[in-house]
């Protein structure tokens, strides 16, 4: 069986010293150790070891993450058109919390990460404190703001008559729940910075498996739970993230966790606040910059139609399946990034990247393959009408070809942030997604005369565009010296 370090393993078997055991260890013992969370400091070791512990489970965190949008679609499909637009016009609205929770996060994942680097846990807890005290905040504004104003979301999104009735009381539950949002997405950047990457993944496991059974029970009406319809999918939702989030404040709180909140971390820290909303007021920016680009494209596509509408969620929902837990790996490049700068190793950071990298290419290489040959089966799962079903098979294929360049500029763009070096990829996002996807999207959409075809391809070509460009910036290395 292939092992990290043959040359040495016999040396390494006897030898006191966990680094040189660690080097012996089978591709099979790692992964084990990543999922329990038992594989020790990601900040020591061999580097490669140190990578696939923590990109291991934050990638399966991802796939469970990713699991929420595929589940809800599939069965809201069986609803018909109308009811997957509203859907897919009230997770473009919502894409503003979205925006927030992974602004906030990378702020939270760049200071635990560098605090932990450091030694010092303490001011990591402070630091995840603080974050949820902003979490809260956010979440009471936007949850009375979007509950009294959801039709007007759904209409301003685009959605007619109809798809406003079908989609307002999801659109309500989901804006009115989203401190569940929040808190997930908060608690779970502060348990990777703190490289408890394992944590993270066992609570969206939790968060899934509630939402799966759920969902089909109060969507349909099965057994003795009552028939909701679109507003059972949101409900289901928002339970699964509830319990998870108080499993997350369980770990928190408890004694001997890696990352432990007590009494006195629980008040408000003004320079702690200000540091932590300095680096997620950037990062939000950047996010939002990202998000408000998919609401654009979905602004476009609305324009040709209900049916194309559904054909480019179910399209962009299978993607972001596939997407999200090549993000695991991107989250574990930004954790070894601020772990390696806490602890004056810019240069294990460096090489972790690339690693990174690496990995991201040949997983997202070979999905963007299967998406390629098998889209027709694919999308089938899903249903739809016949244009909605050809719009996302186009759709889906157009999107993949780019996935191996976006596999690097995923890690790139993660590195910079957990380096705190935020303002590079905000930047970065702001040309490639509001000055160069947009507009080329509603070209090739209209003037070109390629339909809903136009805003897959405007996407696949900013997310290279956005892939070659970080990579030249990285290469510089002015990222070493940002401040956390």
């Amino acid at each position: 069986m292939t092992r990290f370090d043959d040359d040495h393993k016999r040396k390494a078997d006897n030898a006191p010293d966990p680094a040189a055991r660690q080097s012996a260890e089978t591709w099979w013992e790692v992964l084990v150790h990543s999922v329990k969370g038992t594989g020790g400091d990601p900040t020591s070791g061999p580097l490669r070891r140190a990578v696939i512990l923590l990109a291991v489970p934050m990638v399966l965190e991802m796939v469970m993450e990713s699991l929420f949008a595929v589940v809800d679609i599939y069965f809201v499909s069986k609803l018909g058109d109308h009811a997957m637009a509203g859907v897919a016009l009230t997770e473009s609205g919502i894409t503003i919390i979205y925006t927030l929770a992974a602004g906030l996060s990378i702020g939270v994942t760049a200071m635990v990460a560098r605090r932990v680097g450091e030694g010092d846990r303490d001011g990591a807890a402070r630091a995840a404190a603080q974050a949820i005290f902003l979490g809260v905040l956010v979440a009471l504004a936007f949850g009375v703001c979007g509950v009294v104003f959801a039709a007007d979301i759904l209409r301003i999104m685009g959605a007619d008559p109809e798809v406003v009735a079908v989609g307002l009381p999801y659109t309500r539950i989901m804006f009115g729940g989203n401190i569940v949002i929040l808190l997930l997405f908060l608690l779970n950047a502060a348990f990777r910075g703190a490289g408890d990457a394992a944590i993270a993944m066992r609570v969206l496991w939790i968060a899934n498996g509630l939402n799966i059974v759920l969902d089909p029970l109060l969507i349909f009406g099965v057994g003795p739970f009552p028939e909701l319809g679109v507003m059972g999918a949101a409900i289901a939702t928002t339970i699964g993230r509830g319990i998870a989030v108080l499993v997350q404040l369980h770990t928190l709180l408890r004694r001997g966790g890696t990352l432990r909140i007590r009494r006195p971390h629980l008040r408000v820290q003004p320079a702690i606040m200000m540091r932590l909303v300095r680096l997620s007021a950037t990062g939000t920016l950047q996010t939002f910059i990202a998000t408000a680009s998919w609401i654009g494209l979905i602004r476009v596509t609305a324009e040709f139609g209900a049916e194309a509408l559904a054909g480019y969620v179910i399209a962009i929902r299978i993607i972001l399946f596939a997407i999200l837990p090549a993000w695991g790996l991107s989250n574990a490049a930004a954790t070894m990034v601020g772990q390696g700068l806490g602890a004056g190793d810019p240069d294990r950071a460096e090489r972790a990247v690339w690693i990174s990298c690496k990995m991201n290419l040949a997983f997202l290489g070979a999905v963007g393959l299967v998406f390629l040959v098998f889209a027709p089966q694919i999308v089938g799962i899903f249903g739809g009408t016949g244009t909605a079903t050809a719009t996302a098979v186009d759709g889906l294929r157009i999107v993949s070809i780019g996935f191996v360049f976006y596999a690097y500029g995923m890690v790139l763009t993660a590195a910079f942030n957990g380096a705190g070096a935020v303002w590079t990829p905000t930047i970065l996002n702001f040309f490639c997604f509001w000055l160069w996807e947009i507009p080329l999207a509603w070209t090739l959409a209209f003037p070109a005369g390629l339909g809903p075809n136009g805003v897959f391809i405007a996407m696949t070509v900013s997310f290279s565009t956005l892939a070659v460009v970080s990579a030249v910036l990285f290469k510089r290395g002015t990222w070493r010296k940002a401040a956390v």
